[in-house]
């Protein structure tokens, strides 16, 4: 899944594809690069981040989406917790609402999932962009995570979106102490895929990454990072990432895959 953020804040390329031409540009490239999905968002969830108006956040990924739509048939994402940006998302031509709430951000949204007949990508994050990484505590955050994630499906079936359209995210990075909780989780991501649902990762250039490599390494230094963890939820069992270096992602996951089949 590559990444394409139309918003001035995002935490790694905020701003570099504010402007329609350029993120559709953008867009292109990676599927060229061999993304086998475009994540778009309108609403930065980095850490500390502000809240965008619906209106705005609208205005922002439905030119990009429905320009995409018309030239490609390679699935389109809005990542949104909002009801009514992924109603108007998929109005233009998205087919998956990527969810960092897990459906949780608005009465209607578990039922407007349902509605639209949709992919849905439930993540679990605790607390809120603006808050999440202010004291984040676990007892055991793989099993957490799952438990959670586990009952937020069963809350979609309930609510009506069917069982083979339901993916998971852990939410790596989402009120997560940066080595203290991520890195058990990754290491422990089988407990998600054992749920028995397809398993998103995304792991690309996160904070964690330069934590461990120590220096505070800007978010475009961190690739040899990404991969790693990329790889890492590739041998747990995970069915996607999303990541923002396609083609470097891609080249690896070829690489690895090759590897395993000649074992």
């Amino acid at each position: 899944m590559g990444v394409t953020n139309v918003t001035p804040d995002s935490f790694s390329d905020g701003g570099r594809w504010s402007a329609p031409a350029d993120a559709l540009a953008h867009a292109r490239r990676l599927i060229s690069d061999g993304a086998d999905m475009i994540d778009v968002g309108g609403e930065s969830t980095r850490p500390g981040a502000d809240p965008v108006p619906e209106a705005e956040e609208i205005a922002r990924v439905v030119p990009l989406i429905r320009a995409l739509a018309e030239e490609t048939d390679v699935p389109i994402s809005i990542d949104t917790m909002k009801p009514a940006v992924a109603r108007a998302a998929m109005a233009a031509g998205a087919t998956l609402w990527n969810d960092v709430t897990a459906l949780r951000y608005a009465p209607d949204a578990l039922d407007t999932a349902a509605e639209l007949g949709c992919d849905v990508v439930l993540m679990h994050m605790q607390g809120d962009p603006r808050t999440m990484q202010a004291e984040p505590h676990y007892d055991d955050v793989a099993g957490e995570v799952a438990d959670f994630l586990a009952a937020r499906a069963e809350a979609a079936v309930a609510a009506g979106v069917a069982r083979a359209r339901i993916w998971l995210d852990p939410g790596v990075g989402f009120g997560k102490h940066m080595t203290q909780h991520n890195l058990p989780l990754l290491a422990r991501l089988d407990q998600v895929v054992a749920i028995g649902f397809p398993v998103l990762l995304g792991v690309s250039r996160k904070s964690f990454i330069g934590a461990v490599d120590g220096g505070g390494r800007p978010p475009e230094a961190r690739l040899g990072g990404s991969i790693a963890a990329a790889l890492a939820g590739a041998a747990a069992g995970v069915a996607a990432v999303r990541v923002h270096d396609v083609r470097e992602t891609v080249q690896a996951l070829r690489v690895w895959t090759a590897i395993q089949a000649a074992r």
